[in-house]
């Protein structure tokens, strides 16, 4: 059997320094040219977006929508779902996050005819209730982060040196130690080229920096500030001749790419993630053909492109994986934390005022005989507009650089909205004078006060 490959884009709408009237531009300028592209050769990937980017999409680009649809209904591209709105689901509560998760499927299913089995997590963030969140939620798989699994193995740890720190970004370009240990031990490579089970029955697929970073540098051009040269097609070449042989001695398949579409068309986060400059989504036509590039050498090199749910269906080897379990609570992708997301003075400020709000969320929908997974319209308004206040590029990143004001601003605009339903159920309700419940008049002048200080403050770029 051929060598299988996925490559696996995600997209999302609410991207830190993504400023609004710049949204519709990424949708044509990235997640359009990447249909096209799929469109027009003998290609198979997985498309993963928040729900709200399909929103969005069906808003602003409805035509770029109706490509994504074509390609989902010829089974050239497999919907891979994430939450609604693209929060760091280990830094939110549960039941936000199976509300959302399930919002995003319905979404999908609206726009395109169907309903995601696999998911994503953005960012990777960890915690142990994240498989079971993705169960209720009714998905059969999820895309998992190998880099961090792999350091849950004090073995690997030790060898390489990593570890995790809340004030760290990430270990992006140190994660290659990962690789160089595993290489050539194929009890530790069975993980990236195998699928998993974990012990709730949820399946899992692994995504690994080791390869990922690679092609990202490749996309944009550039070099990773150690070297003079930019990666060239070679060594991509030889990153995919090398794990063919591992496939071979451990198992059926590789997933490159588990990055962000907006790197096929635009510099999108990069030049702030690695660099600290403020340079936000600029255009990266070469980016496209340079991706193309990738698909075609892989098919050179013999891989045969699959969907996620293929990979799996195909299998002949589905591992027992409870080592998820160890994975540590509070890391994230690139080798950094979902911790560090929770410790910016953003989500410092914001995150007690969003349990405050789903509080009230709480204790009105008791009063009123409901539960969180059947409210009336009003609350499940502000539970929606709740889990939009939460999205992670408010919070992200930290000094020196920081989200757009404009991420932070529409993460406020939730807040009142989400306060303001909820003050309209208890009036629908008749138990508008039962403020010992919630105070829909007091939260408002909370959310006034974090307003002032966040607006108050100077943000990168500006």
């Amino acid at each position: 059997m051929k060598p299988q490959i996925i490559f696996m884009p995600h997209a999302n709408i609410q991207y830190s320094q993504l400023a609004p009237e710049k949204r519709l531009w990424v949708m044509k300028n990235c997640y359009e040219k990447l249909f096209d592209l799929i469109d027009g050769g003998d290609y198979k990937i997985g498309f993963e977006a928040s729900g709200i980017t399909i929103d969005e999409m069906a808003k602003q680009a409805p035509e770029v929508l109706a490509k994504l649809r074509k390609l989902v209904g010829e089974g050239k591209i497999e919907p891979v779902a994430s939450p609604y709105i693209h929060f760091m689901l280990a830094n939110i509560p549960y039941e936000v996050c199976v509300d959302s998760l399930i919002h995003s499927r319905d979404v999908w299913e609206k726009h395109t005819g169907f309903r995601p089995k696999v998911g994503w997590n953005p960012e990777c963030g960890w915690a142990g209730y994240i498989p079971d969140a993705y169960k209720e939620a009714g998905f059969d798989s999820l895309v998992m982060d190998a880099d961090s699994f792999l350091l849950s193995f004090d073995e690997i740890r030790k060898a390489t040196g990593l570890e995790y720190d809340v004030a760290g970004h990430s270990n992006k370009n140190h994660l290659f130690k990962i690789e160089e240990y595993i290489k050539d031990k194929p009890e530790f490579l069975k993980f990236i080229t195998n699928p998993s089970v974990a012990p709730n029955g949820l399946k899992m697929i692994f995504r690994s920096d080791c390869m990922a970073n690679l092609l990202l540098w490749y996309l944009m051009g550039a070099t990773e500030g150690l070297r003079e040269e930019p990666i060239n097609m070679d060594e991509i070449n030889t990153m995919l001749t090398n794990w063919k042989q591992r496939i071979a001695e451990s198992g059926s398949f590789i997933m490159p790419y588990a990055e962000d579409a907006e790197y096929i068309g635009s510099s999108a986060y990069f030049y702030v993630k690695q660099f600290n400059q403020a340079r936000f989504f600029e255009p990266e036509p070469k980016a496209v053909d340079r991706f193309k590039e990738i698909l075609d050498t892989a098919k050179a090199n013999g891989y045969e492109f699959v969907l996620p749910s293929q990979v799996i269906e195909n299998s002949e080897n589905i591992i027992e994986n409870s080592k998820i379990e160890c994975i540590e609570n509070g890391v994230a992708w690139h080798g950094g934390t979902a911790k560090a997301w929770a410790n910016t003075e953003y989500s410092r400020i914001m995150d007690p005022v969003c349990i405050s709000i789903l509080n009230g969320i709480k204790a009105v929908a008791k009063k009123l005989g409901e539960d969180l997974g059947n409210l009336d319209i009003e609350l499940n308004n502000a539970m929606k507009a709740l889990a939009s206040a939460w999205v992670s590029d408010s919070r992200w990143p930290p000094a020196p650089t920081s989200p757009g004001r404009f991420n932070v601003r529409e993460s406020l605009d939730d807040m009142y909205k989400a306060n303001d339903c909820i003050a309209k159920a208890m009036e629908n309700g008749g138990i508008a004078e039962k403020r010992g419940l919630y105070s829909p008049s007091l939260m408002k002048t909370q959310i006034k006060a974090i307003d002032d200080k966040l607006m108050s403050l100077e943000y990168f770029g500006e």
